[in-house]
């Protein structure tokens, strides 16, 4: 796998991120260019490891030293080949996703781990600028129809795998734009969006039909769906925000994450965003409250808008520099992580707990209370460590609790495990029969590389159960012949 001594021959090395001064100003990729024999020299240090433990830390269990090694030797477009077979949309996973495949690579035992997460990217890349992505239209149609409810990744993993296995599919975004939170929940200098319409113009070439501003429970009746579609697959995500249940919560300028980053996406597409509900970090006192990816996104957003001050504050303890001994390889390692984000600016503080908010005579915020508590799971309060500070903005990022429960859930009356997500038997079917859930919507808040492998597996059960039921029926002859051939 790679060059035999390739891992003692090159150290790890990362494409350069763009000046701070830079990329503050616009909303541009943070990342340039990386050379191709750079990228070789990164293949090259995987590793004949014997038992490669970066496929089982990837959820959708890419294929990564096949196509690292491929990598090494040049040969781009076989490299390509192997990394589609197990992930639809590496250019996501190659941008967003935290790699948890580095972190369970051998290599990592005792040097910094293969670049696993920059070949993806670079793979795909090439792919795109060569022309070998092109849309891969299923030859047989069975005739039977699937809807997707919502656009994020596991819906359009699970659209995509359907549509080439022969089904109409059709996804419903609720958004004016299809993408979910690949759209409007990741700035635009992580995810240029162009790289989310690349794919959507292959993916409505092969056949896959997308309906934008229809929420499904509201202006779409559930009902109608069961009747016009053999199946359909819940992909809504878990959009239900934890919130902050202190007093003065109410005061105006208190916002969670998620009214924060679409508006700003939005900007960025030439969107007017209503005056009334517009949320801006320019020339404030802002805090970020939630230490976790979706913090870094607002801490980056704060940045490109001016404010005043920003600071982000998290309720766990500091993590160590290094990998934690409580989480040996190759377990995803709890260690200090520095996003691009915290490069540009802010003060990250931890062990605080946000005690309560206090607003001037018009109702808005000015101050947050906190306090310095102990460490999980009592977080005990810290006496004599009180302080306040000034704020003029507050972004709430403390994670999702589920999906909204209220509307398309409730219609369907579909049975919630014990965390308030979907339940699902093994082959992903809610307790309706004919209804399956995906991603966040099923498996609780994760990252998007979980979201694409829910969405395969979804994919796979779902044409299985439309196989079934074609079989239980009477059919033609001809129908059973276009079925076997669709199997096969």
């Amino acid at each position: 796998m790679g060059k035999t001594t390739g891992f003692m021959e090159h150290s790890r090395e990362l494409a350069p991120r763009r000046p701070v001064a830079e990329r503050v100003n616009d909303w541009f990729e943070i990342y340039q260019d990386f050379p191709e024999e750079s990228l070789r020299k990164q293949g090259a240090r995987c590793m004949d490891c014997g038992v490669p433990f970066c496929q089982t830390g990837c959820p959708v269990n890419n294929l990564i030293p096949d196509w690292n090694d491929l990598v090494y030797r040049g040969r781009w477009q076989e490299a390509l080949r192997q990394l589609h077979a197990t992930n639809n949309f590496p250019e996501f996973t190659g941008r967003i996703c935290p790699a948890p495949c580095e972190a369970s690579c051998v290599l990592g035992i005792t040097q910094p781990p293969v670049a696993i997460r920059q070949n993806e990217k670079n793979i795909v890349e090439r792919g795109f600028l060569a022309g070998w992505i092109r849309p891969e239209p299923a030859r047989i149609r069975s005739g039977k129809q699937v809807a997707i409810v919502g656009s994020g990744p596991a819906g359009l993993a699970a659209a995509q795998q359907l549509c080439r296995a022969g089904h109409g599919v059709v996804v419903y975004e609720k958004a004016d734009r299809v993408g979910g939170l690949l759209r409007y929940g990741i700035p635009h200098f992580k995810l240029e969006k162009h790289i989310i319409d690349r794919r959507i113009e292959q993916m409505m070439a092969e056949g896959v039909k997308f309906v934008t501003n229809a929420e499904v429970g509201k202006s779409v009746a559930v009902q109608d769906l069961r009747k016009e579609f053999d199946a359909i697959v819940l992909a809504g995500g878990a959009e239900q925000p934890r919130d902050l249940k202190v007093p003065g919560r109410e005061l105006r300028g208190i916002h969670f994450a998620m009214e924060f980053l679409p508006q700003q996406n939005k900007r960025c597409f030439g969107d007017e965003v209503d005056p009334s509900i517009e949320i801006l970090a320019t020339g404030k006192r802002a805090v970020i409250i939630g230490g976790g990816d979706t913090g870094a996104d607002c801490l980056g957003t704060c940045h490109r808008q001016r404010p005043l001050s920003v600071h982000q504050f998290e309720i766990m303890p500091k993590p160590p520099d290094e990998r934690s001994a409580l989480t040996p390889w190759p377990l995803w390692p709890m260690q200090l992580r520095t996003e691009a984000a915290h490069e540009e600016g802010g003060i990250r503080d931890w062990s605080l707990s946000t005690s309560k908010f206090a607003g001037d005579e018009n109702g808005n915020v000015k101050q947050l209370h906190a306090i310095r508590v102990g460490p999980p799971p009592k977080f005990e309060p810290i006496p004599g460590t009180e302080f306040s500070m000034d704020v003029d903005l507050v972004l709430i990022a403390m994670g999702f609790l589920g999906p909204v429960r209220n509307g398309m859930i409730e219609q369907l009356g579909v049975r919630l495990d014990n965390r308030g997500n979907v339940a699902t038997d093994r082959n992903y079917m809610s307790s309706v029969p004919g209804v399956f859930a995906a991603g966040d919507m099923r498996r609780g808040q994760s990252l998007v590389v979980w979201a694409i492998s829910e969405g395969r597996n979804t994919a796979a059960c779902v044409d299985a159960y439309l196989q079934t039921a074609a079989a239980d029926r009477p059919s033609s002859q001809a129908e059973s012949r276009r079925l076997q051939e669709l199997a096969s």
